[in-house]
């Protein structure tokens, strides 16, 4: 039964407040306690253990004795149903401070995942023309007839809803785009931008390409991150447009190395 404790508790920070930070907090530390949750929101353990059997239910963590880990190992590709809830905030800034990159009239490839959907309700209703990576990005964009949205074709990628395979490559290849927006889950100074999934990182070679510019999108959990497959180098590409949780040492290793950040 509710008290009014817990209620009192609700009002300070609201479940999916709490909830996003919980998440936020597994990305970087991989497991977290309920009893330091309850100190660090100040709300009881009841009301910590309500979250965490609520993100579990959802397949967002998995519950340990005394707190919670994440559902995904860090070894592979975590589910979009969590990449979605995950530092949702700063990738809503990234998304306004890169479509402030784009201008009216302009061709631009516009890639997948969580950043690349918020990046997508930024830009619908612009006069633009895009090229989107994933079915979810052109279900937004295709809201507003001014904005005119091609796809690529191929194989559509199970749960990532992304084009894939040597059609959605050979449709890029077609065109000469200005502008490629692309997302990355993981960018290092050593080895520059990786993928998780081979398939999703050649096909963003393939718009990397076809584009005269790019711009990537990507949250700070991701630097200092390596994943599986390669993409390309810092060199490759014009800006990378982040958040201000890149500490001030990292942003130093990246400009020494030769790449141009924007902070949203």
């Amino acid at each position: 039964m509710s008290t009014a404790t817990d209620h009192t508790e609700e009002s300070t920070m609201n479940a999916d407040t709490r909830q996003q930070d919980i998440l936020a907090q597994l990305s970087r530390r991989g497991e977290v306690a309920i009893t330091e949750l309850s100190v660090r929101y100040g709300v009881s353990e009841m009301t910590v253990r309500r979250d965490l059997n609520q993100l579990a239910s959802a397949g967002l963590v998995v519950r340990t004795h005394g707190g919670a880990a994440p559902a995904a190992s860090g070894s592979f590709e975590p589910p979009f149903a969590l990449r979605s809830r995950t530092n949702s905030e700063a990738k809503r800034r990234i998304a306004i401070a890169v479509a402030q990159q784009v201008l009216d009239g302009q061709t631009l490839i516009l890639d997948g995942g969580t950043t690349g959907m918020a990046v997508a309700e930024e830009l619908v209703g612009r006069n633009i023309t895009v090229c989107a990576l994933n079915l979810r990005v052109a279900e937004v964009l295709a809201a507003d007839s001014a904005t005119r949205v091609l796809t690529p074709g191929g194989l559509v990628r199970a749960g990532e809803a992304s084009f894939v395979g040597s059609q959605a490559e050979a449709a890029l290849a077609a065109y000469r785009f200005d502008l490629f927006v692309m997302t990355a889950s993981a960018v290092a100074a050593s080895v520059g931008f990786t993928e998780w999934n081979i398939d999703d990182a050649a096909v963003k070679r393939a718009g990397l390409a076809n584009s005269r510019r790019t711009v990537v999108a990507v949250d700070g959990s991701k630097f200092g991150q390596e994943a599986f497959a390669r993409i390309c180098g810092l060199d490759d590409v014009a800006l990378i447009v982040t958040d201000e949780s890149v500490d001030a040492r990292r942003r130093d290793e990246f400009t020494v190395a030769g790449a141009e950040l924007l902070i949203a």
